[in-house]
């Protein structure tokens, strides 16, 4: 009796094991789409905006950045000025695969407290944009006598959602249909200014930058 019940354990546990493989997903959509550029697709320059070289956006430590490039098919880091002398620097993490949350682009939370910040929550945002939202959370980074209000979003294919509950659900929709969906964190940030003129500042950059963006690509960016 031991043994039939062994074998039978050894059974199921075999046919578990095959379903789960049989239902991992396998088709990856980015290879079905242009490929994201982020060098070649971001515009340097657009409306009052064009890059600014004389700042560095907050990068991973050595050690960090290595984990990350395993992760990211590609990375993004830029400051852009405006013809008023104001500063918005400007993150974006490309991952070919979102599937899970092994493999889904790291929250800037993480990113910034490696770097020594200590980083406070400022709420969940609805960013108007022509014909929609895009929903944004925004932190504040403090370190020292920097402060540093911070807004970002993630994408899904194309599909923009925040980190949590959000992602999980339209990583499970895209599982159950067999595909692996691809996305991107993008994160912009302010230094100099106080808090609200930082986030209004900040919105106004994303409206910019989305417009100047081409049509067949945007929404792989802000999402639909």
């Amino acid at each position: 009796m031991r043994i039939r019940t062994a074998l039978m354990l050894a059974a199921s546990m075999i046919l578990a094991v095959g379903m789960a493989e049989g239902m991992r997903p396998a088709q990856r959509l980015s290879e079905a789409k242009p490929p994201i550029a982020l060098e070649a697709q971001v515009p340097v320059r657009f409306g009052h905006w064009k890059e600014d070289r004389s700042i560095v956006p907050v990068l991973p430590s050595p050690d960090v950045q290595a984990s990350l490039d395993k992760l990211y098919s590609s990375t993004l880091a830029r400051a852009y000025v405006n013809d008023r002398g104001e500063r918005v620097m400007l993150s974006i993490a490309y991952g070919s695969d979102q599937s899970s949350s092994a493999t889904a682009v790291h929250r800037p939370e993480f990113c910034y407290s490696a770097q020594g910040f200590s980083v406070t929550g400022a709420g969940d945002h609805q960013l108007a944009l022509d014909g929609g939202v895009l929903p944004v959370r925004r932190l504040i980074g403090e370190q020292g006598r920097r402060f540093e209000p911070i807004t970002y979003w993630i994408t899904i294919d194309e599909e923009a959602a925040l980190p949590g509950f959000a992602r999980k659900l339209e990583q499970l929709r895209f599982g159950l249909r067999g595909q692996i969906p691809d996305g991107m964190l993008v994160r912009v940030s302010t230094v100099g200014l106080q808090l609200e003129d930082a986030f209004r500042l900040q919105e106004q950059f994303v409206r910019d930058l989305r417009q100047a963006m081409a049509p067949d690509i945007r929404t792989r960016y802000f999402g639909s």
